[in-house]
């Protein structure tokens, strides 16, 4: 599919689309928070945050800085945008028309969670590259020529690059347009929400914010990749924008626990919070909690200033 003559790219929109990826990262981590105590949202989220990622099943990688093929994924280096077929489980994959049908059966393909296609990472990817710097600064290098025209086309493909980018920027759009309805008063997980009545709710509230603070955001994406010294456990491997994901899931456990959210318009958004609630029992409580959440968010704040 050829690019129309305003989208071509150049550097300037390559630039500007690394702007636009970013600044969608502050409200969708925001979002986290709410994503452990309710199912609905945990079952989607695979589609739209999975990491890490065998990139090398996406594009072209440099071997040496990526790896062996593995053993336990055979589309480890598979590379879907130069190869218009695929072989795997004894069946060929025809991927001929790269598109959303493709990309959504290609994710996840053979119950391997590295198998990433869809999301904001696969887009990442395919905006910065691989990030070659391993463990030291720096994020991906991916040239705007990698979606040139004509003689001006690095590292070839780059058509089925630009479809690639397409189908997965519209894929993203479209997955989050489907959890927003599911939000609106008809919607299944409001309906879900509702069913358990108060309790439930402030449930799945405490179970939202606890279980993000502790198994994923201290956890696995924190602990995990200091202790591996793996860079490609950081969670924004390819743009090195991890400090900002990180803090603005705390920002999203803050707004949960205060019940105010900060649009991106800057206008803020008050209601009850789990702070009412626990008001009304212990006021000594409440300050406790309060000042243990300001304090991370403070230590939160710090790492992103450094980074």
């Amino acid at each position: 599919m050829p690019y129309p003559p305003t989208r071509r790219p150049n550097r300037t929109r390559k630039k500007a689309a690394r702007a636009a990826w970013i600044a969608a990262r502050v409200p969708y981590q925001q979002t986290e928070a709410y994503r452990f105590g309710n199912a609905i949202v945990d079952n989607w989220e695979g589609r739209v945050n999975a990491w890490p990622l065998d990139e090398g099943l996406i594009d072209y990688v440099d071997a040496g800085k990526y790896g062996a093929p593995a053993d336990d994924n055979p589309l480890h280096t598979a590379n879907v945008i130069a190869n218009k077929e695929l072989r795997y489980g004894g069946k060929v994959i025809n991927a001929s028309v790269i598109d959303w049908r493709l990309l959504r059966k290609l994710h996840e393909v053979g119950g391997i969670e590295a198998n990433v296609t869809t999301g904001y990472h696969a887009i990442e990817f395919l905006l910065w590259g691989q990030d070659l710097n391993g463990t030291g600064p720096g994020a991906g290098n991916r040239p705007w020529t990698d979606y040139a025209k004509g003689s001006q086309c690095t590292n070839a493909n780059c058509d089925r690059r630009g479809q690639y980018l397409m189908a997965a920027t519209q894929l993203l759009v479209d997955d989050l347009r489907w959890m927003s309805r599911q939000w609106v008063p008809e919607g299944e997980a409001r309906a879900e929400l509702e069913k358990n009545g108060p309790d439930g709710a402030i449930a799945a509230m405490l179970t939202g914010i606890g279980s993000l603070s502790y198994g994923e955001l201290a956890g696995e994406r924190m602990k995990l990749g200091l202790m591996l010294h793996d860079p490609e456990e950081e969670h924004d491997c390819f743009s090195d924008n991890t400090h900002n994901s990180h803090y603005y899931d705390v920002v999203g456990i803050n707004a949960v626990y205060r019940g105010e959210y900060k649009r991106v318009n800057g206008r803020v958004v008050k209601g009850p919070g789990l702070s009412a609630v626990v008001a009304k029992a212990s006021l000594q409580l409440d300050a406790e909690m309060r000042a243990k959440l300001d304090k991370t968010l403070v230590a939160m704040k710090a790492i992103k200033d450094r980074a």
